[in-house]
């Protein structure tokens, strides 16, 4: 795929995804680079009537833009880092992370409450903030939200629950500053890894001068060493789980 300078971008066709792939065609722009940018529907855009935890997490916001650069359709994809894989595909690579937002999960709700308010019921798609809900504030209830970050205000203020825990730079970058209650802290509710930043990801087939332009666009340097710790203990995590789990599958329970 020839570039010419006009640098494809492949993004999902949301209001917060749309505004980073904005975001990323600025930061292009910057230093002299043009843009288009590609809508690509993902699985977890698709299927809305399903918890993540039914469907799994990881790969369903980011499947088809990979199989979009692998094909050729596009420059680059850009993606909430949070949503990766912590192993990709072969043939491609993560080129580039952003400089970061408040990396804090929030408190948002068009009522006055907080996160002690008593018979809270709180709306999240999270299996993380599921679990830290329930440990922390057993007195929330907590009720499975899907959709955009518009959609899953609408259905809160239309009664289906008195909050939503979101990540804080989500909800700041679509300006509903004015809906955060506050932000949780971070000694109880540790952030997903990648929670705030960008990644940019691309083919190792990408041409070497626009790969490196890009990243003189867009790349943060102390991002990149955070992401390089955050991904390589998810990655050990990960692998302490399945050693773990053999024993227990060899037994057969």
């Amino acid at each position: 795929m020839e570039s010419n300078n006009l640098v494809k971008i492949g993004s999902r066709g949301s209001k917060l995804a749309l505004w980073q792939a904005e975001h990323i065609s600025e930061c292009l722009r910057n230093i002299g680079l043009s843009s288009e940018i590609v809508v690509i529907n993902t699985k977890g855009d698709q299927i809305l009537d399903r918890s993540l935890s039914k469907i799994g997490s990881k790969g369903i916001f980011t499947a088809e833009l990979e199989e979009a650069l692998l094909n050729n359709e596009i420059h680059i994809a850009v993606h909430s880092a949070k949503d990766m894989s912590t192993t990709l595909a072969d043939g491609l690579e993560v080129i580039a992370y952003t400089k970061r937002e408040l990396v804090h999960d929030a408190l948002v709700s068009h009522k006055e409450v907080s996160i002690d308010t008593p018979n809270l019921i709180v709306g999240t798609s999270s299996t993380r903030r599921v679990a830290l809900l329930k440990h922390y504030y057993p007195h929330i209830k907590v009720v499975d939200m899907r959709g955009n970050l518009q959609t899953r205000i609408k259905k809160m203020e239309d009664g289906a629950c008195d909050a939503l825990l979101l990540a804080y730079a989500g909800a700041h970058r679509m300006n509903f500053g004015n809906l955060i209650k506050e932000k949780l802290p971070l000694d109880k509710f540790i952030p997903a890894v990648g929670q705030g930043t960008l990644a940019i990801e691309a083919s190792i087939k990408l041409d070497k001068a626009l790969r490196e332009k890009i990243i003189r666009a867009t790349s943060y340097s102390e991002t990149e060493l955070q992401m390089q710790a955050e991904t390589t203990f998810l990655r050990l995590i990960n692998l302490s789980l399945i050693h773990i789990s053999e024993p227990t599958r060899r037994r057969g329970i």
